[in-house]
């Protein structure tokens, strides 16, 4: 049963099965581990009903977040041991630029979070924090692509295919997704390695862009899928072991 079978309709069902949408693509050879906002603004500083995490952090998505990251942390150590890159999104401070003004078009709270300083909670959450060789993109807008060097930092790598992780589902998730199938990368969804904070968004997110764009994977496939790849597929990623976390 798919986690979307609960929110469509039997002819949504029906329409499904005429069209043949949902077809598995599968992966490619060469994956990145894709860790999307998974930092304090969007997670939480602590596991708890999302209905408490607001009261502190609006934006923040509760413990189904921290489900996510429990997941994100198991294929995290997977893909560390065979030197897969690993990538994050966030957004940047202080909360005083361009885009902090346009933010509060749709969202008539936006500017109430005082539980920390906005660049504090731009910070990825401690429990999967990036290694010193791993990167961290910054992003104004929900896709990680939109005005970012994401797309030439997976090609300096040789990257054909996207594990994508994190949230929200319905927003940088989604916007990431498209933009990657737009860039004709294999893409998979980790489905308990993705979160929102409604749980309609989140289902039909999910089913949209198995739909179309991505194959909306369990996190035990995706895990098989990692420890099927040789040791030294990015052998020589290991060199510059005396790097540092690289903001791009």
């Amino acid at each position: 049963m798919a986690i979307w079978d609960d929110a469509t309709t039997p002819r949504d069902k029906q329409v499904l099965d005429a069209c043949g949408y949902g077809r598995v693509r599968g992966l490619g050879k060469r994956p990145a581990l894709l860790i999307v906002d998974m930092n304090y603004n969007w997670v939480g500083d602590r596991r708890e009903p999302v209905l408490e995490s607001i009261k502190r952090i609006r934006h923040s998505c509760g413990e189904e977040a921290w489900d996510a990251v429990d997941t994100v942390r198991t294929l995290l150590g997977k893909a560390r041991r065979k030197k897969i890159p690993v990538v994050y999104t966030t957004g940047y401070g202080p909360e005083k630029h361009y885009e902090s003004n346009r933010r509060a078009w749709k969202n008539h709270r936006h500017d109430e979070d005082e539980t920390m300083d906005y660049s504090s909670r731009m910070k990825i959450v401690a429990e999967i924090a990036p290694a010193p060789s791993e990167i961290i993109i910054q992003k104004a807008k929900p896709s990680g692509f939109f005005g970012t060097p994401l797309h030439g930092v997976l090609n300096d790598y040789a990257v054909d295919t996207l594990l994508v992780t994190g949230g929200s589902t319905s927003g940088c998730i989604r916007a990431t997704v498209v933009d990657a199938f737009s860039y004709n990368y294999f893409v998979a969804v980790v489905e308990e390695g993705t979160f929102d904070r409604i749980q309609l968004s989140h289902k039909a997110s999910l089913l949209d862009m198995n739909m179309k764009y991505a194959d909306v994977m369990k996190a035990e496939s995706v895990a098989a899928y990692l420890d099927g790849l040789p040791q030294d597929l990015y052998q020589w990623n290991s060199e510059p072991s005396a790097r540092t976390p690289r903001s791009a």
